[in-house]
C-alpha cells in the first residue's frame, strides 16, 4: 500500500495492517510479519521516481518564473 505523507512523498505501508515499520533484514513487517513482496517494491519505486519528476518539473518552472521566463 502506498500513502503520501505530509510533506507529499510516497511511503510504502504495509497491505496487511497499514503500518510503516518494516524489517529491511528479513523483508517483513514489524507490526505482523507480512512479507514485502517485489511487487511492494516495483509499486514504491514506481511512485518515488513519479514523484522525484514532478518536484523536478517545479524546481525547473521555478527557475523559469525567477529568469522571466513563462512556466
Amino acid at each position: 500500500m502506498i500513502f503520501t505523507n505530509p510533506s507529499g512523498a510516497p511511503e510504502l505501508a504495509c497491505d496487511q495492517c497499514g503500518c510503516r515499520w518494516f524489517d529491511r533484514m528479513s523483508n517483513t513487517c514489524y507490526e505482523c510479519a507480512a512479507e514485502v513482496t517485489p511487487e511492494n517494491l516495483a509499486e514504491i519505486k514506481l511512485a518515488l521516481e513519479a514523484f522525484e519528476a514532478h518536484r523536478a518539473a517545479q524546481a525547473n518552472a521555478l527557475s523559469g518564473e525567477k529568469k522571466g521566463l513563462e512556466p
